[in-house]
């Protein structure tokens, strides 16, 4: 079944061949027999691809619930034991993976040796369950059901451009004055692009027309710190270089945001009776080292990739 379920997911037997450490061959043959158990068929072969006939797609939809709840069965045998061990999923985004859990591996590393971390980074929405996830750091609360989270701290965004950049332009009194700047802009669903406001002033939705795009916040502060415009950042990943001179802060008397003013980074997990052991120990260990209103800036550490003299 399972063997089955990753072919159907992956269109190819030399993908879950390899996924599965075995050969094409072999797989097919493994397909062909749950075939002839069933009584139906299952795949349509061609020389270019494979696809799911109707019963297939059906058996799919079937079994995968019963296959991860199998797996649940198994992580919760595995959580009784008071030995963190295994290979622990991690998904994060950039910043914070690169500025704040990339930092720590080496410590962890060596507290805790029968634990290997795998660490994807990216600005995508996960499916824990399915993707085989076990903690996924995010920052925003889940929406989905059956997650759980773990609130590490809130932050705030700044917006931020250098010195250069600032020299040669006009100045910023307002919101409505970055309309005439160069605005460096996270890449988000639809054509149009906010940045919103609070102040004395008021609040104010301001559409903006970016002149860089991009869905990854490094991008975003590198262009920054090269003079090419105006970024709108989260504070612990600007602190170094505001206190270094090499960014300013604009509008610091408004609050600003391109979603909600309430962001931070969220731990979630898969809401499960028992939690293993190893995710409970990361869990425990990233919490200790950054919850807090001032620990976020204490931990972060400029990411080697984007270190400038």
């Amino acid at each position: 079944m399972e063997m089955f379920l990753s072919v159907a997911k992956t269109g190819s037997f030399t993908e879950t061949a390899r996924l599965s450490a075995t050969s094409a061959t072999s797989v097919s043959r493994i397909i062909s027999d749950l075939e002839d158990y069933l009584g139906v068929q299952l795949l349509l072969r061609s020389t270019r691809q494979v696809a799911l006939t109707e019963a297939g797609d059906s058996y799919v939809s079937q079994i995968e619930p019963i296959l991860w709840s199998i797996e649940e069965v198994r992580n919760g045998i595995s959580a009784i034991s008071t030995k963190p061990q295994g290979v622990l999923r991690i998904h994060s985004r950039t910043m914070f993976g690169l500025g704040v859990l990339t930092p720590m591996m080496p410590q962890f590393a060596a507290l805790y040796p029968d634990i290997r971390v795998e660490l994807a980074l990216g600005e995508e929405k996960v499916d824990l369950r399915r993707q085989g996830i076990d903690i996924d750091f995010r920052i925003s609360p889940p929406a989905e059901a059956g997650l759980k989270r773990r609130k590490l701290f809130e932050s705030q965004r700044l917006l931020v451009a250098s010195a250069a950049y600032l020299a040669k332009r006009p100045p910023v009194r307002s919101p409505s004055d970055l309309l005439g700047h160069d605005l460096l802009v996270y890449l988000r669903p639809g054509d149009a692009y906010y940045w919103r406001f609070k102040g004395n002033d008021g609040d104010l939705d301001l559409e903006i027309a970016p002149r860089h795009v991009s869905n990854n916040g490094m991008v975003l502060l590198d262009l920054a710190l090269s003079g090419l415009g105006i970024a709108l950042l989260d504070d612990y990943t600007v602190a170094h270089w505001l206190t270094k001179g090499d960014l300013v802060q604009l509008l610091p008397d408004h609050s600003v945001t391109n979603s909600t003013f309430e962001e931070g980074i969220y731990a979630t997990f898969l809401d499960t009776p028992l939690v293993p052991a190893k995710i409970r120990t990361m869990l425990d260990f990233v919490i200790e080292r950054t919850s807090g209103r001032q620990r976020r800036f204490d931990v972060w550490r400029p990411p080697l990739t984007a270190s400038r003299p």
